[in-house]
């Protein structure tokens, strides 16, 4: 067994070809749960590099496995692989060639950084146990996603993992950085979907009405009263409303308004407290006007968070790899939310940033694009964990 741990110049042969890869995704994105294409690319290639791969978990999801000496020890990494319905406004040569639909999030990347970690670990096996290579569809549903969906198909239960790690890529941040926080690092996600219905009436007799925009309008306002006076001043928490609609035209009071809210916390106790208020303020305010409401609260994604032990043992890889200067921890925490919490709360595991270069732009933005320079990293730094996780001296 070769010896010398994975350094970013030993993708230097293959790296070109790991970007051919990640551009082709680029321009062929598919949402979440119609990740066909992606996943038979990507089983493809495993296969052709001698992984077993199974298929159809949890949707499009798979697995990939490799075995190299004769401990059990096990690890499992894990890279998304769903776009978003976003149109790209990027211009790229490789841009988006399906209308709404873009890599905005950089999936594409995350997909193609394992690849290569996984085309690096097949030709040196330098690994004493069992690799366990997963790529979830669906991180962007929000709820009832790929990392729940393959759980529920036992995930863990036909490929058992000592531990799992997954990444995501951090604009605002210097390519190649890497980010990490042990304990809770990123937050819970709710949606609060809000119907509120009056009576509708000329816009020349608004006292024969009543009149949802109002309400709604007044209500959006009212919310902002929730993180402000209910939540302590030491916790984190977010109530943001993204959405208001009501009406076409200008002299007509419509018979109802929606509007949806995004809702964030760290803590449980604090996650809890959010959805009592919101309720109890939605239907009491909606009411002093007249109207009604009805409340669809979706919970979402839990806290993500990384256990103490696999985040120390993350950190040290980078610092072997990247150095100290490329390495920020504590980072965050991030109000972001991620699926990989599911996989976190069956497992211990760690959850890394890694930068995607300062001044760029941002996640789910129509200009974003992933930093190709971090394909090659990404891929040594996978290659490199696993390397050490399953280290002979490890198993024995």
């Amino acid at each position: 067994m070769n010896t010398a741990l994975c350094r970013i110049g030993d993708l230097d042969d293959v790296k070109e070809e790991l970007i051919a890869i990640r551009r082709h995704l680029h321009q062929h994105p598919e949402l979440s749960y119609q990740e066909v294409d992606t996943a038979a690319l990507v089983a493809e290639r495993l296969q052709g590099w001698g992984y077993t791969v199974t298929r159809n978990i949890g949707g499009n999801g798979l697995v990939a496995t490799l075995r190299s000496g004769g401990s059990t020890r096990s690890i499992g990494v894990r890279a998304d692989m769903d776009a978003l319905p976003i149109h790209e406004q990027t211009g790229l040569s490789y841009a988006s060639a399906h209308d709404g639909k873009m890599h905005a999030c950089g999936h594409d990347g995350h997909t193609a950084m394992l690849l290569g970690a996984a085309l690096q670990l097949a030709r040196t096996r330098n690994f004493d146990g069992v690799v366990n290579l997963i790529f979830q569809p669906a991180e962007e549903a929000g709820f009832n996603s790929g990392a729940q969906q393959m759980i529920a198909d036992g995930l863990f239960e036909r490929f058992p993992c000592d531990a799992i790690f997954g990444m995501h890529n951090h604009p605002g941040v210097a390519t190649g950085t890497f980010m990490f926080r042990a304990g809770p690092f990123m937050a819970a996600c709710d949606t609060v979907k809000v119907k509120v219905t009056g009576k509708g009436s000329h816009a020349a007799r608004p006292h024969l009405s009543v009149d949802p925009v109002v309400a709604a309008a007044s209500l959006v306002m009212a919310l902002q009263t929730v993180v402000a006076r209910n939540v302590d001043p030491m916790d984190a928490a977010v109530v943001t409303v993204g959405s208001l609609h009501a009406g076409h035209a200008s002299n007509v009071i419509p018979e109802y308004a929606t509007l949806e809210m995004s809702v964030r916390s760290f803590k449980p106790e604090v996650r809890a407290l959010l959805e009592q208020r919101i309720r109890a303020l939605v239907q009491s305010h909606v009411e002093s006007y007249g109207a009604t409401a009805e409340i669809d609260y979706i919970q979402g994604y839990p806290v993500l968070v990384n256990s103490e032990a696999e985040t120390e043992f993350a950190q040290q890889v980078a610092l072997e790899l990247v150095g100290a200067e490329q390495v920020i921890a504590p980072f965050g925490p991030i109000a972001g939310s991620e699926d990989f919490a599911y996989f976190l709360q069956q497992r211990p595991g760690c959850f890394v940033r890694v930068g995607n270069g300062a001044g760029k732009p941002m996640l789910h933005n129509a200009h974003y694009d992933f930093n190709d320079d971090n394909v090659a990293i990404g891929a040594a730094y996978w290659t490199r964990l696993v390397e050490r996780y399953l280290a002979p001296s490890a198993a024995a």
